[in-house]
């Protein structure tokens, strides 16, 4: 009879410890961990983690980890890291496409589900819930459909790219490449600055002291794009509209987006860093309408741009 009262007891301890544990997770706060690249990075990083941080508090139901690093290794690490300490989601913009598939792995075995944002991976789509991400070829398609458009004599390209591997890099980096390739364009340069202002400044100055001749530079973000412009200020080369040199730069940072209608840059592409709000809405209500969800995106022209375009488009200040 004891043995029986002790069995029931326990019995109804384990219900009662159960339904005390269902309680908790379904009152609690959502665990999320977040791998990101620095606001250092970028203007449009700096929205973009601004983003992140506005709509993932513990306000609007979330307990939130962030780990930001322009490494991938140090990006899986932590990722892993976040899987290890049981967070309910992960959500990843990676530095490289590459080397993900194992973490992926781990998350799934955990029961945690992954969403992409801002840049795609090249692991097996069953692997994430949704992607919440630019077209960066499409970037890339519509920058040099522009540039074709303005019927050079010749194209002579400084080509400064952005982190090697990573999604944003390799899309913006496709289109030009094929010109390249088919020969309506001659590489002068192509070369990496990381995203890295001072970097873009040294490769263009490189170009100038060798002597090489030069009509375009086509940077993968604005920050670059404003290296490369003090390298030619510096030269006393004249850029812009009616300048010697046609600047490309991409994000459309506010300040990036007054030098076109200044006349002193030529385009700019949009990026939106803008992601949070739609995977917040997923993560809520469960449904998951796409896999892949693609910001609409557009390019400016110097030519063409407003002040309303700037107000309207424009990131940051």
């Amino acid at each position: 009879m004891k043995k029986l009262m002790a069995l029931a007891m326990a019995l109804l301890c384990a219900v009662s410890f159960m339904g005390c544990n269902k309680n908790k997770k379904s009152g609690g706060l959502i665990k999320v961990g977040i791998i990101n690249n620095p606001p250092s990075e970028s203007g449009y990083r700096a929205a973009n983690v601004a983003d992140f941080a506005n709509v993932f508090t513990k306000e609007n139901g979330y307990e939130t980890k962030t780990y930001y690093s322009i490494k991938n290794d140090e990006q899986l690490t932590a990722a892993s890291q976040f899987i290890t300490d049981g967070v309910d989601y992960l959500l990843i913009s990676a530095a490289a496409t590459d080397g993900w598939e194992s973490v992926l792995k781990q998350a799934e075995r955990a029961g945690i589900k992954v969403f992409l944002f801002d840049r795609m991976l090249n692991v097996n789509a069953k692997l994430y819930e949704a992607a919440v991400v630019s077209d960066m070829a499409n970037e890339g398609e519509t920058a040099v459909a522009w540039l074709k458009a303005q019927k050079l004599p010749e194209y002579r390209v400084i080509h400064i790219q952005g982190a090697m591997g990573s999604d944003a890099q390799i899309g913006r980096t496709g289109a030009l490449e094929a010109e390249f390739t088919k020969g309506t364009m001659k590489k002068v340069v192509q070369q990496t600055a990381t995203w890295d202002e001072a970097e873009a400044k040294k490769i263009v100055e490189s170009v100038i002291n060798s002597g090489d001749k030069f009509n375009v530079i086509y940077a993968e973000n604005d920050g670059m794009a404003k290296g490369a412009v003090a390298a030619l200020d510096e030269a006393g080369i004249t850029h812009g509209v009616n300048g010697d040199v046609i600047v490309m730069g991409f994000d459309c940072n506010k300040w990036a987006l007054r030098e076109l209608l200044k006349g002193n840059w030529n385009y700019d592409g949009q990026c939106s860093p803008f992601q949070a709000a739609k995977i917040d809405e997923m993560i809520k209500s469960g449904n998951v309408a796409a896999k892949k969800v693609i910001n609409p995106e557009k390019g400016f022209d110097a030519k063409t741009i407003t002040q309303a375009d700037i107000d309207t488009y424009g990131l940051g200040d």
